[in-house]
């Protein structure tokens, strides 16, 4: 038995979501399964940015990328017990190996 050919199918286009969604603090809040307070707490130590900064937190907007970083950075905060400022510098850091190894690729 032939396995069907795909050579007259058409590309598979994905669409990365985390890129593309746009979600409020009480959102990612539930997702990552904290408090405001701790989500404010990353704002301020630049862990995260909301998409346009607002005066009130309640209308705070945050990118998919936000999201990820803010899971990230929960999960540090747990496991290892950092507190917002320490997970900021691992954070940091992680990024900047990411971004040398890739040099180091290419």
């Amino acid at each position: 038995m032939n396995a069907p050919s795909n050579a007259n199918a058409a590309p598979l286009v994905g669409v990365v979501l985390e890129e593309q969604i746009d979600i409020t603090v009480d959102q990612v809040c539930a997702l990552c399964r904290v408090e405001r307070t701790q989500i404010v707490h990353l704002v301020e130590e630049g862990v995260i940015d909301p998409m346009q900064p607002a005066s009130a937190v309640a209308q705070w907007r945050f990118s998919g990328e936000a999201l990820a970083r803010a899971r990230r950075a929960v999960r540090l905060q747990r496991e290892l017990e950092l507190n917002p400022a320490a997970a900021a510098l691992v954070l940091d850091l992680l990024d900047e190996i990411a971004a040398l190894r890739e040099a180091l690729r290419r």
